[in-house]
């Protein structure tokens, strides 16, 4: 649950960026002891998010049309960026 929380919020924080590069170089940020290091790329109207945290868990989201599909540590996710971060704004492409 915790994973998923995260997540939420990194899926939330990325598309509030008005202007995502075609491909971004290797990120990370940490919280609660852990670090999460991902890369994020476009294709299209669809913003992909893949990477894992600091004890192996890998994740792959996809964000298109202000909803979030994926899978995180094995296990299907999918909710609407407004759930994860009520201000979040998606850019218009």
């Amino acid at each position: 649950m915790r994973m998923s929380y995260i997540l939420i919020t990194a899926a939330a924080l990325l598309t509030a960026v008005p202007a995502l590069a075609e491909s971004t170089p290797v990120q990370s940020f940490e919280r609660d002891g852990m670090t999460y290091i991902y890369k994020v790329a476009t294709s299209g109207a669809r913003t992909i998010v893949s990477g894992r945290s600091s004890d192996g868990k890998r994740f792959a989201l996809t964000i298109v049309n202000g909803k979030v599909s994926g899978t995180s540590g094995g296990m299907p996710v999918s909710f609407r960026v407004a759930e994860a971060h009520p201000g979040a704004q998606i850019a218009a492409r």
